[in-house]
């Protein structure tokens, strides 16, 4: 994702500063590069920390008409990366290990929040 950065948009975000609303349209995802970011869902009783590494958003990419499910909300100083379709579809033909590395950053995020709803 840093590769990505060197040549893609890149926005700082202050703590506390929303990044996007719940019910918003959505054409991108967020790489964090850098910080932490704070998801939630159905009216604050869900929550996730999204951390330097990770992504989040990306259901913008695969779903036309996208609204956003959740707030998402910068906890610390954050850098983050935006990337729309057109950079997300050319950001995995020239690296096609960034899909799988997506992937997998996916997968761990839905296996810990489906560890923390079994307590």
């Amino acid at each position: 994702m840093r590769a990505l950065a060197s040549t893609g948009e890149v926005i700082a975000v202050e703590p506390g500063d929303l990044i996007f609303r719940s019910g918003e349209p959505g054409d991108c995802m967020f790489g964090l590069l850098e910080g932490e970011v704070q998801l939630s869902w159905n009216g604050d009783e869900g929550h996730e920390q999204i951390n330097a590494g990770d992504v989040f958003g990306a259901g913008a990419l695969v779903t036309n008409e996208h609204r956003r499910y959740g707030d998402a909300k910068a906890i610390t100083p954050c850098r983050l990366l935006v990337m729309n379709r057109e950079k997300f579809l050319f950001a995995v033909q020239e690296a096609p290990m960034f899909a799988i590395e997506l992937l997998g950053s996916i997968d761990q995020r839905l296996r810990q929040l489906k560890d923390c709803t079994r307590i």
